[in-house]
């Protein structure tokens, strides 16, 4: 259950508080519950699917399984592309922090290129599963200064955004009214906030007698290697109630007591002084999550590019020049994805919507529907009637928030590049004050 924890919690947390502000607390509460229960059952079907699939290792191999060739290139140009919006999201968020622990010591547009570089010299070590323990560390680090955050919230009276405005109250919603826009783009980044686990797919587990591939995160990872598959499904509701008590009981509290001022990320939100100790203990966290994913996406495509050839494993120059060829060209995507959308709250509902889904609902509706269609249709119960249509309706909701939730994304990002205190691309502005 660690494990999957450790997996599943990360830079979702500190949007929640903004998902709540769009939609109201209650309506903000059944769609963290709803989303939860999706990929609860999502993460199940993978347990289940890999028990039936000795042979698959990872969602690619799945997609090769169902669909063939088509499938296993599509589901694995799609996982590389989720890692690479999310590196991007870890410098965007590495930069925040940057600007708030140093007052906007410097230009945005500076300072997400040093965490570009500082992410890249790291990421490049190809021995970096031996520390696999600051994965463990990073997770602790964000969720301390989330919870200094919450805490310091009710203790300061009000948020750093209304420290101008006399006798402030929160103006906190019930329920809240957005638009089409705004409803879907809170939805999407609640799927961000639960899309880590299936998302995190690894192709090089069985290249791991390598001692340069490491196996990644992933359910299909913890579902190959558990010794006792059975307690899969336990540990999985467990680590699915820890991390959706944790978004629930952060998001009220600092929505609560913030209102509309709340900030994204959310550890801005309680005054200049907590602002900079929240982000000062997050910051080595934030540099890790970036560190990991720049490296898995980067070791995805080595991978693919060297499997087969003697270089793979050797110490040769076409070894070193194509591993720090991947290397360079993930960090530069992520770099132009974190510089070209610099706003926080409208990268991360882009990412959830464009990609979250495509990692979380449509592939297992589907896994499901391979290993039990045929046979349920020979001798038709109820439940599996209404699995079916549960599970068609994952892969159609899925389909529909991929393509309405990217547009409102997408809608939004325009807008506030526009508006008078948003953020264009390169901006030099101060991006921990949003």
């Amino acid at each position: 259950m660690g494990l999957m924890i450790k997996t599943q919690f990360g830079l979702g947390v500190v949007s929640i508080p903004q998902v709540f502000d769009s939609l109201g607390i209650v309506p903000g509460i059944i769609c963290v519950i709803a989303i939860a229960a999706v990929t609860t059952w999502s993460n199940y079907v993978i347990g289940t699917f890999k028990l039936n699939h000795p042979e698959v290792y990872s969602i690619d191999d799945a997609g090769n399984l169902m669909f063939g060739r088509v499938g296993r290139e599509i589901l694995g140009f799609a996982v590389c592309i989720y890692w690479i919006f999310a590196c991007g999201s870890g410098l965007l968020s590495t930069s925040i922090a940057l600007n708030a622990v140093s007052a906007h010591g410097t230009c945005t547009a500076v300072f997400v290129a040093v965490a570009a570089i500082a992410s890249f010299s790291v990421g490049s070590i190809q021995t970096l599963g031996k520390i696999k323990w600051t994965a463990w560390a990073g997770v602790v680090t964000v969720l301390v200064a989330v919870l200094i955050t919450t805490i310091a919230v009710p203790l300061q009276g009000r948020p750093e955004a209304a420290s101008d405005i006399e006798n402030w109250e929160s103006d906190y919603k019930i329920v809240g009214t957005p638009s089409f826009v705004k409803a879907l783009t809170a939805v999407a980044s609640t799927i961000f906030a639960y899309a880590g686990t299936p998302g995190k797919f690894s192709s090089f587990n069985r290249c791991a007698s390598w001692p340069f591939l490491t196996p990644c995160p992933g359910f299909f990872p913890i579902a190959a290697e558990m010794r006792d598959p059975s307690q899969y499904t336990r540990s999985l509701i467990g680590c699915q109630l820890v991390v959706t008590s944790i978004y629930l009981s952060i998001g009220t509290v600092i929505y609560i007591y913030c209102g509309s001022y709340v900030s994204s990320p959310a550890l801005g939100s309680a005054g200049t002084l907590i602002k900079k100790i929240s982000y000062g203990i997050a910051l080595p966290g934030l540099v890790v999550s970036t560190v990991m994913v720049l490296h898995f996406s980067s070791k995805y495509l080595f991978v693919r590019i060297l499997r087969g050839s003697v270089h793979l494993s050797s110490n040769s120059f076409k070894h070193w020049a194509t591993w720090l060829g991947c290397t360079f060209a993930i960090t530069t995507s992520s770099y132009l994805i974190a510089s070209g959308i610099p706003i926080f709250q409208e990268l991360v509902s882009l990412i959830g919507a464009l990609l979250g889904t495509f990692m979380s609902f449509q592939p297992m509706g589907c896994m499901w529907l391979y290993d039990n269609w045929k046979a349920g249709r020979e001798k038709p119960t109820f439940r599996w009637g209404f699995l079916s249509a549960w599970n068609i309706l994952i892969i159609v909701a899925g389909t529909f928030i991929m393509i309405a939730g990217t547009y409102a994304s997408v809608v939004n990002i325009v807008a506030s590049s526009k508006a008078a205190s948003g953020s264009s691309a390169w901006s030099c502005a101060d991006n921990s004050n949003s």
